[in-house]
């Protein structure tokens, strides 16, 4: 292993044992900043409620390559079922062991050696580098990175390029980047009858026989076709509650929670006027409250994607697959101010689990591919 290798491992070391869990940083960006700044870099802490943010810049010039990250991770869950301390970095069979070690202290390591690199290497290249890091992403995502991209566009910083260091790949490092996200919507449907004794039907209204036919109708709905880069739009009911829990009360209402995983082919707007519209056409008495948790994002196959495909073939030699698939993450928020955002990471197999973790020999080829994507992008 060489020791620019040995250095990014040492680095995923030291930011694992720093037990940030969610919104906790525990001196993570710190750490971070504390290399970022011999480098050139102008480094801002930005603090909103308990959640510590880093917006750091190198360079006045466009464009701008951002690389984007998260310093939290998720509890441990019970510390008696892991093999060995999840903050304690081990190797055992050729991995590397910790909580955060794949989601993503190994990546958030890889860009910042990357960078070091990069910088060492082209002191005088084009354009500009930045790092938006929050400790808020495995949170409610609500004092993170929303925070950092609000405040920048105030200020009219301008983003052209971002990679955001989820890990995306499936079965080998590279095999997968996510060029967007479908949006997440949740709805509450209360649907309302009338309480009652359940041997006078007559005199009650049972909103569960009620509910039955119009969520059969929902359940079955055809949103959209999907498009070039999406599937088709999901609608899926979580859970389900009517009852008192005794066996001879008809209940007086019927609570409903169910989600939209949408693509680019819907909008909210047009999905909650359909909602409403099938459960009007039943003659339902309900409320319906909406939570829009993200808008889907999507960036088509263009100069960054081109930039890091390369990358990861010359550093692999894998074709890599463009996706939308999986759940949200900061990237909907990122895609506001920048055209084009591409998440790209370590293998997810291990993510949120007790004994997360990464296979080291993967950890100096990921630097070695954001490397080559600044490369790509950043030299005349």
């Amino acid at each position: 292993m060489s020791n620019v290798a040995s250095k990014t491992l040492a680095l995923t070391e030291e930011l694992i044992t720093l037990s940030s869990v969610t919104p906790e940083d525990k001196g993570c960006q710190e750490r971070m900043a504390e290399l970022l700044a011999p480098l050139g870099f102008a480094c801002e802490t930005i603090q909103s409620g308990a959640v510590t943010n880093l917006w750091a810049r190198r360079g006045d010039a466009q464009p701008l390559l951002v690389f984007a990250g998260h310093t939290d991770v998720v509890p441990t869950g019970p510390l008696d079922k892991w093999t060995s301390n999840p903050f304690q970095p081990t190797h055992r069979d050729g991995k590397l062991y910790g909580r955060g070690a794949a989601d993503m202290k190994t990546s958030l390591a890889a860009m910042v050696v990357a960078v070091e690199e990069f910088v060492a290497a082209h002191p005088d290249h084009k354009g500009s580098i930045g790092f938006l890091i929050t400790s808020d992403e495995e949170g409610p995502a609500t004092d993170g990175t929303v925070v950092v991209c609000e405040q920048l566009k105030a200020r009219g910083e301008q983003l052209d390029y971002c990679i955001v260091g989820e890990p995306t790949s499936v079965t080998h490092l590279g095999d997968m980047i996510k060029n967007g996200r479908r949006g997440t919507m949740s709805g509450k449907l209360v649907i309302k009858g009338i309480q009652g004794h359940i041997a006078y039907p007559h005199m009650a209204k049972n909103p569960i026989h009620l509910a039955m036919p119009a969520l059969a109708a929902l359940a079955i709905e055809k949103w959209d076709e999907g498009n070039d880069y999406y599937a088709p739009t999901s609608w899926q009911m979580s859970n389900i509650h009517a009852g008192t829990g005794a066996s001879n009360v008809i209940p007086g209402e019927c609570v409903v929670d169910f989600n939209f995983r949408f693509s680019t082919a819907s909008t909210v707007e047009g999905l909650q006027q359909r909602v409403c519209a099938l459960l009007d056409q039943h003659s339902l008495d309900y409320d319906l409250r909406w939570t829009v948790g993200g808008l889907p994002f999507l960036t088509p196959r263009g100069s960054l994607s081109s930039a890091l495909s390369e990358a990861i073939l010359s550093e692999t030699g894998i074709t890599t697959e463009l996706s939308t698939a999986g759940g949200t993450s900061d990237g909907r928020f990122i895609a506001q101010i920048c055209p084009q955002v591409i998440e790209f990471g370590p293998t997810n197999a291990s993510i949120h689990q007790i004994d997360e973790n990464i296979v080291i020999a993967d950890i100096d080829p990921l630097k070695n591919i954001y490397r080559r994507t600044m490369e790509n992008l950043l030299l005349s």
